[in-house]
């Protein structure tokens, strides 16, 4: 069994109304994901998918914005956690008058996902008597709708748009207000006593009337699914319960429909407070998507690795130029808009859509390759048509590596981005592997070596700086790029001069425990995250444990202290505040793959 992180918090907000996003934790069904923050408020809801329309936004418009609140009438400190190797989360209230239990979740079934959106949030009673304020507050998407409530039959129904809604609640909740800006309800409980409120929702289709009591019970029912699912990953020992909990928070991430990887949860989280780097994450990468799959395989999650590839392939063999990242529906993203709200702690653009839709990475061409070469060495088989797809791409990565692009950054700026060149060699060394064991024709294998080779020579000549001991970002910079830490799990030559351009990480891009992803950016975000699970991984490869161990143990002690196991993108090194997206997939695969490098798992 796993134990996950408890957090301990006043749960204040501060003068504009925001909760720090370290103190929210994260419950999703394979559709959507719903941001629960410590003060019980529910602030961030997209209904019925990840990318759809949010039904609560309180994250970005802390005034205005949706929220689901079930939080005590008096004062309260928290203590939270999710329960054991679950996505199931608890959080204890303490007030002056007793102790209570909050337990929510979006609801599943005996047979997976349900059919409908089920939100079910229940109190349990543990000392004296607490009392609880419940407010369920429709947003209305910067003012572009209204919500309206109606009563159909005995039951309480909302409309926003295309989405409809039940309110369901159990007998001892008492409905004190309710009209089209909210309804606000009271439920008090005492030991062994329970209050329990839902919601059932969909998007143009009939809904069905479950009762409370059902909904209830499938609160446990869901916890049971997810233990189970967790009981099946592969490996135990150090730091087993951290690979879980990311696990769990990967899988929260999977778009059951068809098989997408979403980058992240949520829109318009800053990289810095204040900043316009503020992005739309609610799509599927590439990239992201090559890496999860690489992560759910190393831990025996086979089913959401095959969900995953497939998707992948299926994008990349309709004969068009493959796209950066995709809708989770497989088609191709827009570019965003900005919509007028305030924006978490004030910063704004706040965005729908994302640009980098139109970009090329040569990056890639080395995460298709990579998934489809790890697939096959577990033991699975590619299909003709994949293996025909894949021979194409390799052809196309041969003729286009020479050419610059935006890099595995997304930056505006096209150049040869080493780390670019790099993935283009791990690509045709990986089709020149897949020849080898049998999976894809051999008709350009020797075309695809002699490419190979010369981007290694390429990247030698022009990549490498004796004055800076390190790969640069680009020829003609004196730049580092924290991402050449990939390299080293992808046998790049020259290890040498690998574990050197480390050093030169760690001393210019490192800071408190963690890493800036590359030089000068630290005066417009955070550090990045998955960069420090990738130079523990980097260095563990190289044979320094010792180093390994303690970046991970450093970085561990500031996230465990933090929250409950959601994490972002990147965090402040100097306050520990979590900035960007969440639950972002890189950090939380880039700590599994960490994890399993450590304690000796196969790549």
């Amino acid at each position: 069994m796993t134990t996950s992180p408890a957090q301990t918090c006043s749960a204040a907000r501060d003068a504009d109304g925001y909760l720090p996003l370290e103190q929210y934790g994260a419950l999703g069904d394979g559709r959507a994901v719903a941001l629960s923050g410590a003060d019980g408020s529910i602030d961030w809801w997209c209904v019925p998918n990840m990318d759809s329309a949010p039904l609560f936004d309180r994250l970005l418009s802390a005034d205005e914005g949706g929220r689901f609140v079930v939080a005590p009438t008096e004062p309260f400190t928290v203590e939270r956690r999710y329960r054991e190797a679950s996505n199931v989360l608890e959080t204890v209230f303490t007030t002056a008058s007793g102790k209570a239990v909050l337990v929510e979740s979006l609801n599943s079934s005996s047979a997976g996902r349900l059919p409908w959106a089920e939100l079910a949030r229940r109190v349990e009673g543990v000392e004296g008597s607490v009392t609880f304020r419940i407010e369920l507050r429709i947003g209305r998407r910067a003012d572009t709708v209204n919500p309206y409530w109606t009563r159909m039959g005995h039951h309480d129904m909302f409309t926003v748009d295309r989405v409809s809604g039940l309110f369901r609640r159990s007998d001892n909740v008492r409905i004190e207000r309710a009209d089209d800006l909210a309804t606000v309800a009271t439920a008090t409980v005492g030991p062994g006593e329970r209050a329990t409120v839902a919601i059932v929702a969909g998007e143009d289709e009939p809904l069905v009337v479950p009762p409370i009591d059902d909904i209830d019970a499938r609160i446990d029912l869901s916890d049971a699914e997810w233990r189970q699912w967790s009981a099946q990953l592969h490996g135990d020992g150090a730091h087993h319960d951290l690979l879980v909990r990311s696990a769990l928070a990967l899988k929260l991430l999977l778009y059951a429909p068809t098989g997408a990887i979403t980058a992240a949860a949520t829109t318009s989280l800053p990289e810095k407070i204040g900043g316009p780097k503020n992005w739309d994450y609610r799509y599927a990468w590439i990239r992201d998507a090559g890496y999860s799959i690489k992560a759910f395989l190393r831990i025996g999650a086979f089913a959401e690795a095959k969900a995953g590839l497939t998707w992948l392939l299926h994008r990349l063999g309709d004969g068009t130029q493959p796209q950066v990242c995709y809708t989770l529906n497989g088609d191709p993203v827009s570019p965003p808009r900005i919509v007028d709200v305030p924006g978490y702690k004030r910063s704004q653009p706040v965005v729908m859509g994302n640009l980098a839709g139109d970009q090329h990475q040569h990056g890639i061409y080395g995460d298709i390759f990579e998934t489809a070469g790890r697939f096959v060495a577990c033991g699975n088989v590619l299909d003709a048509r994949s293996a025909e797809t894949l021979s194409h791409l390799a052809d196309e990565c041969a003729d286009r590596w020479r050419q610059k692009d935006a890099g595995i950054w997304e930056l505006e700026d096209p150049q040869h981005y080493t780390m670019s060149k790099i993935s283009c060699w791990q690509a045709l060394q990986r089709a020149v592997e897949l020849v080898e064991a049998g999976q894809m024709p051999s008709t350009c294998r020797d075309r695809w070596e002699r490419e190979r080779d010369r981007i290694a020579a390429w990247i030698e000549e022009h990549c490498w700086s004796e004055k800076r001991a390190a790969y640069l970002m680009h020829p003609g910079s004196d730049r580092l790029d924290a991402s050449l830490a990939l390299a080293v799990r992808f046998r790049f030559d020259g290890q040498d001069r690998l574990a050197s351009t480390l050093d030169a990480i760690d001393a210019e891009l490192g800071r408190k425990g963690f890493h800036y992803r590359y030089s000068g950016a630290s005066k417009e975000e955070g550090c990045f995250l998955a960069c420090t699970f990738w130079m523990v991984e980097a260095r563990m490869l190289l044979g320094q444990r010792e180093r390994a161990e303690a970046q991970f143990a450093a970085a561990m002690a500031t996230l465990g202290a933090r929250g409950v196991g959601t994490y972002a993108e990147m965090i402040d090194p100097d306050s520990g505040a979590y900035l960007g997206n969440l639950p972002q997939g890189l950090t939380h695969l880039a700590v599994i793959q960490a994890i399993a490098t450590l304690t000796g798992r196969e790549l």
